[in-house]
Parts: C-alpha cells; sequence; structure tokens
C-alpha cells in the first residue's frame, strides 16, 4: 500500500491567511506636556483605519483596589501625600487633545486610569478590543534616562505583557544650536 507524499513546505497543507478588518480602537498613551505630534500620529492612524481614536491618561500616585462589591476604585498610594490634583491635569489633557483633535474629524475620547502605566493601557486595550497602542518616546535628557533607568520603558513593558501592536512615535530631538557659517 503506497502513501501519497506529504507535502512538507512550510505552510503546505494549511488554510490560506485571511486578513481580517481592523475595527478595533487606537488607544494613545497620553503624559502631562507631550508633544502633539504623538496625538496627530495616533489621529493619522486612527484615521487611516476608519476607527475611533482612545486617548488615556495614567494617575501614577493612584491604584487600583476591589471594593467588596465587586466594582474597583482608584485609591491614592499616599493617603497622606501632597494632593496632585488629578482632576486639573486631566482637564488640561483634554483640553490640550480638544484643541488638537477637536477640528480633526477624527471621533476620540478621553479616559483618566489608575497604577502603572503599562498594566492600566494593556487592561484597557483589551476591554475595548484596541487594535493597536500608541506611545510617545520619552524627552532626552538626564532627568528622563534616570526615570527610564529606574521604571523602565512603557513601551517595552507593553509589548511583554500583551499581544496588540505597539508604535512608538518618536519624538523629535530638540535642535543643537550651531553658530552661523563664518562667525
Amino acid at each position: 500500500m503506497n502513501e501519497p507524499a506529504k507535502d512538507t513546505r512550510p505552510g503546505a497543507g494549511a488554510a490560506a491567511y485571511v486578513p481580517r478588518k481592523i475595527t478595533g480602537p487606537v488607544l494613545m498613551g497620553v503624559v502631562p506636556g507631550q508633544p502633539l505630534a504623538v496625538a496627530h500620529r495616533a489621529a493619522e492612524l486612527a484615521h487611516s483605519l476608519n476607527v475611533k481614536l482612545i486617548c488615556a491618561y495614567v494617575d501614577v500616585t493612584t491604584y487600583l483596589a476591589e471594593e467588596p462589591d465587586g466594582r474597583t476604585e482608584a485609591r491614592p498610594i499616599d493617603p497622606d501625600g501632597v494632593d496632585d490634583d488629578i482632576e486639573g491635569i486631566s482637564a488640561g489633557i483634554a483640553e490640550r487633545l480638544q484643541e488638537a483633535l477637536g477640528g480633526s474629524g477624527v471621533p476620540w475620547s478621553f479616559v483618566t486610569l489608575a497604577g502603572e502605566p503599562a498594566r492600566a493601557l494593556g487592561r484597557l486595550a483589551e476591554s475595548t478590543d484596541a487594535s493597536v497602542i500608541v506611545v510617545g518616546t520619552r524627552e532626552r535628557g538626564f532627568g528622563a534616562r534616570f526615570e527610564e533607568l529606574l521604571v523602565g520603558s512603557v513601551a517595552v513593558h507593553l509589548t511583554h505583557r500583551q499581544h496588540r501592536p505597539v508604535l512608538v512615535v518618536p519624538l523629535a530631538p530638540q535642535p543643537k544650536h550651531r553658530p552661523k557659517e563664518g562667525h
């Protein structure tokens, strides 16, 4: 009894790949003072995919606690600490985004989350079935390098903690002052 030879080429015998339409929103991580280039790239991507844009700020001074009734609530890490006016920070970010995105034609929303940024963004991406997460790089400088050394990169943490693609928008380095020719 002769059996037909099996095709051992990669992909042989497997069903052909059929791409699916991307329908989940674009999720953008926002930080105070972030250059608008990140919001612009995220809006362009959402517009190109014909999906909504969700802008999320993560308050790292709070954490999520589960209440006995099952709901979750944001609580301050240090209840005796200085109140950083999180509502004011969130309102300022939302106002800046409104100025940048209000007339763009891209449907967008803003939400404030609690906890560690990569985990909070990952949870929101999961609950909204986001198609991609967009974050910006950090401004360069000693403070940013020191902070990254201590807490790591949100983009790197995101790529290791969930399955969605992460788009990192590079922020233009500050131009170095160059003397004019002949001076």
